[in-house]
């Protein structure tokens, strides 16, 4: 059986990753590093963006909420409405300092950004 992986409305985890993430002024903020994933729920919860470095070192990474990125089919790439202060000020880490990813860590990342956390709305745990 052939794996694929993409259809007209569904995207594999594998694909999403190295696809670039734009601002709404079209530059190149980064790429798609990883996605994370709610482990109950199974939904998307996190892009993490890479940028900077060089070679891939020095790399940093950027968790954005996944409901702040539209794909934009003329980009082939993720739209994010993010001013540079916002990004500059994020929650950021490198492959030296890997976040704990705590429910307190990831209210700080939906508060930076102003987005709805991903468990609103979801049965207690």
């Amino acid at each position: 059986m052939e794996h694929r992986e993409e259809t007209t409305t569904l995207i594999s985890a594998e694909k999403v990753s190295g696809t670039d993430v734009y601002n709404t002024a079209g530059d190149s903020l980064g790429e798609v590093h990883d996605v994370m994933i709610d482990k109950v729920s199974g939904r998307v919860t996190y892009a993490v963006m890479s940028f900077g470095g060089f070679l891939g070192i020095g790399q940093k990474y950027h968790p954005l909420p996944w409901s702040s990125l539209v794909y934009d089919t003329d980009k082939g790439g993720y739209v994010v409405s993010l001013s540079s202060e916002q990004l500059e000020g994020a929650p950021v880490f490198s492959d030296d300092v890997e976040p704990q990813w705590t429910r307190e860590y990831e209210q700080d990342i939906h508060d930076h950004y102003g987005v709805r956390p991903y468990w609103d709305g979801l049965p207690p745990r």
